[in-house]
């Protein structure tokens, strides 16, 4: 079932939303090299209680036994990676995937940042990451009452396969709210003009994740963490939005930190 927000429900979306966002930057301002992903994990933690009134909790933390207050995907890995001794490296690309909840609500929200600067990027791994981020500002740009959510989903996989790489199918967007994961399922992929269409209201993470290679995936012995099965690098980035009644929303606005002007989304 589809929740639709009202008014009061969006006002705390906002709050919770900005809460992520904030908490999303300041993890990515610990990306660095010879820092550790269980470090940053640490500093997360430490973090999330400066919030509002110090009851904001990670949605990650606990999660079907996730043992991370967020995840940090390094390289090949798409999704889940767990924190932990894994020492982050010049040029290394790295998706912090930040959520949690505040007085009943969750945000939900994803970077996928550089080690050491722009500069260390190799020219496809500048291309992955510009695709992936033009796919989810052109998918927000689209949203508004009366489009169907398939049409949103094909034009990400369009801007993805129109840039060379690859949509990841196993895992998708979702809808957010009370819960961390609502319907309906927003995936990354599919043929316009189907499934539910959007109306105002209605809160959903848009989350493409994408591979520089093939899209196919495997889960690794940890249970969790999700990587390209060809050992090429992957990006990941995700606002949550609401659908108002002349578009959307970005009730995680982490892009005032990272803004589409950046060197690395130059051609």
């Amino acid at each position: 079932m589809i929740h639709l927000v009202t008014p009061v429900e969006l006002d705390a979306m906002r709050t919770v939303g900005r809460m992520m966002a904030d908490l999303l930057n300041a993890c990515c301002d610990q990306v660095r090299p010879g820092v550790t992903t269980g470090e940053i994990d640490s500093f997360a933690r430490a973090f999330l209680k400066t919030l509002g009134d110090g009851s904001a909790e990670s949605g990650c933390l606990g999660y079907h036994g996730y043992p991370g207050a967020l995840c940090i995907s390094v390289n090949e890995e798409v999704i889940h990676g767990i924190p932990g001794a894994r020492v982050l490296q010049h040029g290394d690309i790295v998706s912090l995937d930040v959520c949690g909840s505040y007085h009943g609500f969750f945000g939900d929200n994803t970077r996928t940042v550089v080690v050491g600067g722009a500069e260390t990027l190799t020219a496809d791994t500048r291309r992955l990451l510009r695709v992936t981020r033009q796919s989810l500002e052109k998918a927000v740009l689209a949203i508004r009452p009366g489009v169907h959510l398939s049409d949103i989903s094909h034009l990400v996989e369009k801007t993805v396969a129109e840039g060379g790489c690859s949509v990841v199918r196993e895992f998708t967007g979702h809808g957010v709210g009370r819960h961390l994961h609502e319907d309906p399922p927003v995936p990354n992929y599919g043929k316009p003009g189907r499934g539910p269409i959007l109306h105002e209201g209605m809160t959903l993470a848009i989350e493409p994740m994408v591979n520089l290679g093939k899209a196919a995936v495997r889960t690794c012995s940890d249970g969790w963490t999700v990587v390209s099965r060809d050992g090429l690098p992957t990006a990941h980035f995700e606002y949550t939005v609401a659908v108002l009644k002349d578009g959307a929303e970005i009730l995680t606005p982490w892009f005032e930190r990272d803004p589409w002007s950046s060197d690395w989304m130059k051609e």
